[in-house]
């Protein structure tokens, strides 16, 4: 099930996204810079790991995982966090936690898209993403 999210997916869209990496904390100059920066994703399997690589002009980031086991994971805005990643209904679900803190990242995939949905809180915002 997860192959439907193997391939190369670029950013179209995103709403609230500045209110949300508020709530993580991140700094001004960060916001301003990861506000107009348009990421590409990438999936791929190596055996039976997934790695998720994120690339743009202003970081590169890389997560191997198994589906359904904790790891450490070091997030683009430098927090270091407990990561889980499950497949639910067609739904790759990672829950970061820190600090007494959980954040949801959902993807979904529908035809040539995906849909990044990220909860904070009471704070949602989507990203749209088309395949490469």
């Amino acid at each position: 099930m997860v192959e439907k999210f193997l391939g190369t997916w670029k950013l179209v869209d995103s709403k609230n996204f500045d209110e949300y990496m508020k709530c993580l904390g991140v700094g001004f100059a960060t916001r301003q810079i990861a506000n107009v920066t348009k990421p590409t994703t990438i999936f791929c399997l190596e055996g039976d790991t997934i790695v998720l690589q994120t690339q743009s002009a202003f970081k590169n980031t890389e997560v191997k995982f198994k589906l359904n086991e904790e790891f450490d994971e070091t997030t683009a805005d430098d927090r270091k966090v407990k990561s889980l990643i499950t497949l639910e209904d067609g739904v790759l679900k990672h829950v970061q936690k820190w600090n007494g803190k959980e954040t949801t990242l959902l993807r979904e995939v529908n035809d040539d898209k995906l849909l990044l949905t990220l909860t904070l809180g009471d704070v949602i915002s989507t990203r749209h993403y088309e395949k490469a």
